[in-house]
């Protein structure tokens, strides 16, 4: 039973994935800092337990991090799925990086070494928030012409691991 839910929801978010335009525009963060509501403090929880069994699944060195995705998502308030889905698309969630880099994430072409795994998910949350959302790119479209030219897939590979992160509900955070 439990699988023939699982199978569902997989065709289902795979639908939700490959219907949505490529180019389709998807915010991923509010335009400006703000503060955090009652409702995502409370979701805390649920959301680093649901990213932690996520990053499990696929044996990653980074499930243990859940709780920092999540914190550094908040502090700099963008979609906490986002970073670990980077991560995904670029090393298979840190397994496949260069080795004692930290660079889960693909930074500068893979060549930067980060001190932690702590300072790595920090580092890219804090550069994404203020080089590429506070400088306009909003969506994941837009994210993607800065952060891997020329490739016309990424939007849609990160697209694709945020839902399967958590695939109810698909939404994106509004542009303030």
């Amino acid at each position: 039973m439990r699988k023939a839910i699982l199978s569902l929801v997989f065709a289902i978010s795979t639908l939700v994935v490959f219907a949505e335009p490529v180019s389709a525009e998807y915010p991923v963060a509010e335009s400006s800092a703000g503060l955090k509501t009652a409702a995502i403090i409370e979701q805390a929880d649920s959301r680093e337990i649901t990213l932690r069994k996520f990053l499990e699944s696929h044996n990653s060195p980074l499930a243990p991090y859940a709780k920092h995705f999540i914190q550094m998502a908040d502090v700099y308030n963008i979609d906490w799925r986002f970073v670990p889905a980077v991560a995904g698309v670029e090393s298979t969630f840190g397994k496949r990086i260069p080795k004692n880099s930290y660079n889960a994430y693909g930074w500068v072409n893979g060549a930067h070494r980060f001190g932690s795994w702590e300072n790595s998910i920090e580092v890219v949350s804090k550069t994404i928030r203020e080089k590429y959302i506070d400088r306009g790119a909003v969506s994941l479209d837009k994210i993607a012409r800065r952060y891997a030219p020329p490739s016309q897939t990424w939007a849609l590979k990160v697209r694709y691991f945020m839902i399967k992160i958590e695939p109810f509900p698909v939404s994106f955070a509004k542009e303030g």
